[in-house]
């Protein structure tokens, strides 16, 4: 088994799904502005060969967003979120039935419709804090809950990030969502230390030599680190380039018993889990 990996299982469906290996999430941006492949998922048949490509590759489950939240990044409004991304779910649901979609939204609106079109995670980059009705929302769905740590927003998260110690910092507030969830009958919840949002390079290295510490708090723990600045800026590459950097840093955080790699690239990440595990054998 990995290294400091635990076991959980998430109810998907009214099913229990057992997280008992690395799970790779393949990223499906509906955007026209994301850093990485802005643009080239904005139709529905463009969106469903890709989701077609990466089911194949081994992907476990699809993060459809419709808001690009990449640093400087402008928010859209409501019904252009929901129009990018309802109806891609309904699409991938109807094509792949059996497949887990989870909805990568901050808004309460958009996670009731993308859950109601067959979407069964919600994927919230504010841990709830960017609308006073995701926590209740997501409460009254029952589905499971990725609850991710950033500073600021995106259109400013990166102008000057401070902490005392990032590492103990992030942990202390996941900590206290984590209760406040349980207080709500939120029970499913997937934590994410936020990898890029509102952190410098050095803040984002140090998360990552200390990722294992996070299991402390009894939750999975997603990691999206795919093609990031993180990368980009420490070897001077862009992220067209940033594959290698990208799987390094998936075998790190495996190595330190992420259970969902969150990727651009998934036949790589794949591969870095069947690698790492048969380390582990």
């Amino acid at each position: 088994m990995f290294t400091h990996f635990k076991s959980y299982s998430i109810k998907i469906k009214d099913k229990l799904y057992p997280i008992d290996r690395p799970h790779v999430m393949g990223i499906l941006n509906t955007t026209n502005d994301s850093f990485f492949d802005g643009g080239k998922y904005h139709t529905i048949d463009e969106a469903l060969h890709r989701v077609d490509t990466m089911l194949k590759e081994g992907a476990d489950m699809i993060d459809v967003g419709g808001q690009s939240s990449r640093p400087g990044a402008e928010m859209i409004g409501l019904e252009e979120e929901i129009q990018r991304t309802v109806p891609f779910i309904e699409a991938i649901h109807k094509r792949f039935p059996d497949n887990i979609i989870s909805i990568d939204t901050f808004q309460s609106e958009v996670a009731r419709k993308s859950v109601w079109a067959g979407a069964s995670i919600i994927n919230d980059i504010s841990a709830g804090e960017d609308d006073d009705k995701m926590l209740k929302t997501v409460a009254e769905l029952q589905v499971p809950y990725i609850a991710m740590h950033k500073q600021g927003k995106p259109v400013n998260m990166q102008l000057n990030p401070q902490y005392v110690d990032v590492s103990g910092e992030i942990y202390d507030y996941l900590k206290q969502k984590t209760e406040l969830y349980q207080s709500m009958g939120i029970s499913d919840v997937i934590l994410d230390p936020g990898f890029g949002f509102g952190k410098t390079v050095e803040h984002n290295y140090k998360l990552m030599k200390d990722l294992s510490v996070f299991h402390r708090l009894n939750c999975p723990i997603l990691v999206g680190v795919s093609r990031k600045s993180m990368i980009c800026k420490l070897l001077r590459v862009d992220p067209k380039d940033a594959l290698n950097g990208s799987t390094v840093l998936h075998t790190v955080a495996l190595l330190q018993g992420a259970h969902i790699l969150r990727v651009h690239d998934v036949k790589e990440a794949v591969e870095a889990v069947k690698i790492c595990g048969q380390l582990s054998l």
